[in-house]
């Protein structure tokens, strides 16, 4: 894995919100005495989302303070896992699965939209900081492969026309439904179920 470090500009500082903060203290108070730091990576996700999805050296001096831990570990633990985004990123993100099933399937087509919709390059922020895109590894939607996550929501069975409809249909405001573009149900094969077709008495 290539070094990941922070962005060069940093805010010159971050405070939890009253209502995270509380969360924060209730994910804590969750592991015994000695072992707060366990509640480390669910805070620094709460903390990415209220920062508008990516991580500050701020942030992460106040989650250090707040843990007993010092900045580094903190540290480590941000660049080490990529869930966490170490530079700003749009409004929409859009994360393009290029694990080998979604390569298999087609990817490439999709990442080919997403440069086409949004802008040439991955990790960069387009459209007055609405829209940004990057390949990550596994999103664990390999049978309906290929995929990308917008926000919460996964996008699955795509090509190069179903990526660009979606990312138009989202540009336009509206809200395309997640899941299978192909109207597949669920995992079921491509056409339909193939077998426990009756019920029989």
């Amino acid at each position: 894995m290539s070094a990941r470090r922070l962005a060069a500009e940093q805010p010159a500082s971050f405070a939890f919100t009253p209502e995270n903060l509380a969360w924060a203290k209730q994910q804590i108070a969750k592991y015994p005495a000695g072992r707060q730091a366990s509640a480390i990576v669910p805070i620094i996700w709460r903390a990415q989302e209220q920062q508008g999805g990516y991580v500050t050296e701020p942030m992460l001096r106040v989650i250090g303070e707040m843990l007993g831990l010092s900045y580094i570990r903190v540290y480590e633990i941000a660049t080490f896992y990529t869930m966490f985004n170490l530079a700003p990123v749009g409004r929409h993100l859009v994360q393009v699965c290029t694990t080998t099933p979604c390569m298999l399937r087609g990817s490439d087509d999709v990442v080919a939209a997403c440069k086409k919709m949004i802008g040439p390059k991955p990790h960069t922020v387009y459209g007055e900081g609405l829209w940004s895109w990057m390949e990550v590894e596994c999103l664990g939607a390999c049978v309906n492969a290929p995929m990308l996550q917008i926000g919460s929501d996964y996008y699955e069975d795509l090509d190069a026309a179903s990526t660009e409809k979606l990312l138009a249909d989202l540009k336009s405001g509206k809200a395309p439904k997640p899941g299978s573009q192909i109207g597949r149900h669920s995992s079921e094969p491509r056409g339909g179920p193939t077998t426990l077709k009756e019920v029989k008495a």
